[in-house]
């Protein structure tokens, strides 16, 4: 079983880490803007930042484990950078959608279904390796 450390899906993690500080400052300036502190107040810029953020903080958790454990059962790295940058390109995405309009856009469902790609295709492949390994 393979065991090196997954070097790809670590820098698309930390990529991601700034991607949430992004996001996370953009909900603590409208807070300030706005002087809400909590909620969202009616505040629609407010609103639109944070479930931005809060969409972000739902998927990518589950999507970079995925990544790592993809990385961990051998899995070549060019797959791996594929699905760590189609999975940028949808976080993105959807972040863009959301901080247009709370309600549908095609960069918000772009990269909701790019996200459910990755998350389907890297527990595919995490299933067809560890198969392959256990034969």
């Amino acid at each position: 079983m393979p065991t090196t450390l997954p070097f790809v899906a670590a820098a698309y993690t930390a990529l991601f880490g700034l991607i949430s500080t992004v996001l996370t400052a953009r909900v603590i300036l409208n807070r300030v803007r706005s002087g809400i502190q909590a909620g969202d107040g009616g505040d629609a810029s407010l609103a639109r930042a944070i479930r931005a953020h809060a969409n972000f903080a739902e998927q990518v958790p589950l999507a970079l484990l995925l990544l790592v454990l993809v990385e961990g059962v051998g899995v070549v790295a060019p797959i791996v950078h594929a699905l760590g940058a189609t999975l940028v390109v949808a976080r993105l995405a959807n972040a863009v959608g959301l901080s247009r309009s709370l309600g549908p856009t095609p960069p918000r469902q772009a990269g909701a279904a790019l996200t459910l790609l990755v998350i389907v295709a890297a527990s595919l492949l995490i299933f067809y390796r560890l198969v392959a390994l256990l034969a």
